[in-house]
């Protein structure tokens, strides 16, 4: 109980040196808790969702839900007859056909897309009964023929739809304009989808392409008759490969599909958070070792009056249970906070979820508070042993333990001992042949280097502090030099606060590497190896429909328009081994619009009749050459023996591995019904007119804003975009272990001057201006950001070259090192340690000379 009070009395009177340990722990635990609360809120939202929007037994075609997007643009279909039958199954109260496809896009008078942009479907289909069970019809009436057409309501709300108003759809069978019926709510949360409904025939006109069909049937059983009995009794009525789920296997199977993304993306955000804790470990030691250095007389006090080692030891770390507990405690509320506004995000990007789904388990505040505390707790174990090591003799020396020198030699060793071998593994790593096989190494390399660098900060800060002082501090006078001592007086406490903004600053080096090697290496490819002016596409994956291929292929001043088709296949070598793959069906000219090296044959021979290409791997694994006959099992379609005219390299990272045929040779196989649509499309500008050509493609798919035509600019900057949008959002999640450093750099200055109250009062007292004390102490802030942003960037532009070297083995061969985004963020720590130097300094320019004087 004694112990229990004096780490009480200490905790309360030590409050506010306290307080920015305890906001990390906030900020750490926040983030796990959020992250955990958001995923659990997005679980509960589809869970509800797929619950009301799934039949007691739902049966489709064989295969069907596979593909979201099929190739032929085309969902698989049933026969409407069907539904009678299943209907006199025994138990089925109601059996109604349905029609949904996803392969379709919706746009307004303006021609402005309707669909989400948060990456969520635009479903359309007809309206049931059974929709009735999630939705209702909030106002005006479902569509009662071809001109008319209802919409869900979040979407209304978001494009300000009302009724009366047109919207098109297009599909592959065409273009349909009809106006707005009915707006239909969601029952439960919607997470983003944009859905229209037509009649029945309708729908099953223009999204299926005739009359007589349904994609699914949903069935309704009886009172008291269980949904795996009632899937048995409808098996029993049908004859043929057909897919029959209940309501649970329904709602399991789109939970399933739904998780894996959701699993990514909670275990990458808890990374971060992990990161950021790891960020707090640095903060919270610092202050517990400060902490104790300044009560020695104290501590030596207690220990000469009998308290022991154990009880000493003891009360640091009650203290540090107590931050934990208070700290974890805030952090699991604001946790709770930051999941609204993650849902609140979310919903201005499109995908709409409902505060009224939060969820928070009782694992997510358990977690919290036992991630917090143990943190917190194990933190401040070596500072507590510190404490426990006070002799009574300490309470006749001034405050401040003199460094051990044997322990700091010792340290030095084991960091050099770690860096060397985190080298070591690096190198190897750039010796594999395998990426898959350097990146064990790789990982191994950055933990070890990054482990062995924390634990030599102090040697390196003894070192680094110098050189930056040389630069930095020297022009300063002698209050530079100040500065320069202050950081060099505990080179342990230097390394620890400045090791705190390396590991975030490393991480951003390393993959602002990796990501601008990605960007010059696929850059550098597309210059060799793309031929085509122009490259057609649809931003969000979608195939691209008939009615858009053939505007294309008619607009003015161009040479050849290509088309690209995956067809998929059994491919049957002549030794007897079987795989499933996709071949490229393109038309001749694509060997011009994709400059494809060959180690066997020529590419255009593949493009012959019953011809067609492998790539290097392929011929590898099955021991085929350039001359041997291959059966081409084309699925829906017939069987081919093509003959081997070319095997394609494998280097390069475009098309790697593609096999190619011509489209015409595929046509011969496959159904025109069963046809995939092109996947992308290039073009060639006539000579000299490729401005013009530009200008026409695009006019030729201005209807269309689900397809956008792009010169090889475009494309590049487009590829730019998307990783640079990728770095920014990880850039976004690594700024919290940033703030947790930059905590940790405030916090080591407010000790710190609380540490020197006598020292600046004597200092003050011989003619130390105010203005001098606080640049002394911004100064002194700058070098410590500076050692920090030098080690981090310095190992994370090691870290980054090292694994673009495993990426050259995957085709990306260009390394790029982005000097402008380092030397921006090199500078930008020197103004981050001004920011985190303002209130200690202030704070300092305050005290009064005698009372400071006076201070023990």
């Amino acid at each position: 109980m004694t112990v229990w009070k004096a780490s009480m009395r200490n905790f309360l009177a030590h409050k506010g040196r306290m307080a920015l340990s305890a906001v990390a722990v906030l900020l750490s635990v926040a983030f796990v808790s959020g992250t955990l609360v958001f995923t659990d809120t997005m679980n509960t939202t589809f869970d509800k969702l797929f619950a009301a929007t799934a039949s007691d037994v739902s049966v489709s075609p064989k295969g069907s839900g596979d593909d979201d997007n099929p190739g032929t643009g085309k969902p698989e279909s049933l026969p409407a007859s069907l539904v009678e039958k299943v209907a006199k199954a025994d138990g089925v109260k109601s059996a109604q056909g349905a029609v949904s496809s996803m392969s379709v896009t919706v746009v307004n008078s303006k021609n402005k897309d309707m669909g989400s942009s948060s990456g969520a479907p635009t479903i359309a289909g007809n309206w049931t009964e059974n929709a009735l069970k999630s939705m209702e019809i909030t106002s005006g009436h479902a569509p009662r023929g071809p001109t008319e057409v209802m919409v869900d309501a979040d979407t209304a709300e978001k494009h300000g739809l009302r009724l009366g108003d047109e919207l098109r759809t297009i599909a592959v069978t065409g273009d349909l304009t009809a106006k707005i019926s009915g707006i239909a709510s969601f029952k439960v949360t919607n997470p983003g989808a944009a859905i229209v409904y037509f009649d029945t025939a309708t729908a099953q006109r223009e999204l299926l392409g005739q009359e007589g069909l349904f994609t699914h049937i949903s069935v309704t059983g009886t009172d008291g008759v269980s949904d795996e009995q009632l899937k048995r009794n409808v098996a029993a009525t049908l004859d043929g490969p057909f897919k029959l789920q209940t309501a649970k296997e329904a709602a399991d199977a789109g939970r399933e599909e739904v998780g894996s993304f959701l699993g990514v993306m909670k275990y990458a955000m808890l990374g971060f958070a992990g990161i950021a804790l790891l960020v707090g470990i640095f903060l919270i030691v610092n202050t517990f070792s400060m902490l104790v250095a300044q009560r020695t007389r104290e501590i030596g006090l207690m220990r000469a009056i009998g308290s022991s080692r154990k009880q000493i030891n003891r009360s640091v770390l009650v203290e540090a249970l107590l931050l934990g507990i208070v700290g974890s405690i805030a952090g699991v509320a604001a946790g709770v906070g930051l999941a609204v506004g993650l849902m609140k995000l979310m919903g201005s990007m499109g995908m709409q979820l409902s505060t009224q789904d939060l969820t928070v388990k009782w694992t997510t505040p358990v977690v919290g508070l036992v991630l917090g505390i143990v943190v917190t707790v194990v933190a401040a174990y070596v500072p507590a042993r510190r404490a426990g090591k006070v002799s009574p003799m300490a309470a006749l020396r001034d405050a401040g333990t003199p460094a051990d020198g044997r322990a700091g030699w010792i340290r030095a060793g084991i960091g050099l001992l770690l860096t060397a071998a985190g080298a070591a593994a690096l190198l190897v790593s750039t010796q594999a042949d395998k990426a898959s096989e350097g990146s064990m190494f790789l990982g191994l390399g950055v933990v070890l280097s990054l482990i062995g660098f924390v634990v030599i900060g102090p040697l390196l800060a003894g070192v680094v502090v110098r050189v930056i002082s040389v630069v930095v501090l020297r022009m300063f006078g002698p209050v530079g030099r100040l500065a320069e001592r202050n950081a060099l007086r505990n080179p342990r406490r230097t390394g620890a606060t400045g090791a705190a903004l390396m590991i975030g600053l490393a991480l951003v080096a390393c993959l602002s590497v990796v990501g601008s090697s990605m960007v010059a290496s696929a850059t550098d490819e597309l210059d060799r190896s793309v031929g085509a002016d122009f490259i057609v596409q649809s931003g969000k994956g979608q195939l691209i429909m008939p009615q858009v291929e053939k505007a294309l292929k008619s607009a003015p001043h161009i040479e050849h328009v290509t088309s690209y088709k995956g067809v998929e296949a059994k491919l049957t070598a002549p030794g007897g081994k079987a795989e499933d793959e996709e071949i490229v069906a393109a038309d001749p000219t694509y060997a011009q619009d994709l400059r494809r090296e060959t180690v066997a044959g020529e590419l255009s021979a593949a493009y012959g009749k019953n011809a067609m290409s492998v790539g290097e791997a392929y011929a590898k694994r099955h021991g085929v050459k350039v001359g041997d006959t291959i059966k081409v099992a084309f699925k829906n379609g017939r069987s081919a023996e093509l003959k081997l005219a070319a095997i394609t390299s494998d280097d390069g990272n475009v098309d790697k591995g593609a096999m190619y045929t011509n489209i015409t040779t595929a046509a011969q196989y496959v159904p025109a019904d069963k046809m995939p649509q092109n996947m992308i499309m290039f073009a060639k500008a006539e000579d000299g007119k490729e401005k013009e050509a530009y200008a026409a493609l695009k006019a030729s798919v201005a209807e269309y804003p689900q397809y956008k035509v792009q010169n090889q600019t475009d494309f590049k900057q487009d590829l730019k975009d998307q990783i640079g949008q990728l770095l920014n959002i990880v850039y976004g999640l690594l700024a919290l272990a940033i703030i947790v450093a930059v905590l940790g750099v405030v916090n080591t200055l407010a000790l710190s001057v609380v540490e020197r109250t006598r020292e600046i009062g004597l200092m003050r007292a011989i003619g130390l201006s105010r203005r001098q004390l606080r640049r002394m102490i911004r100064l002194e802030s700058v070098v410590i950001a500076l050692f920090g942003a030098l080690l981090g960037l310095g190992l994370g532009m090691g870290w980054g070259t090292t694994a673009q070297k495993l990426l050259a083995l995957e085709g990306l061969g260009v390394l790029e090192i982005p000097w402008p985004t380092i030397l921006t963020v090199f500078v930008g720590s020197a103004f981050v340690g001004l920011f985190a130097a303002l209130v200690p300094a202030f704070r300092a320019g305050r005290m009064n000379v005698l009372n400071a004087i006076a201070t023990e």
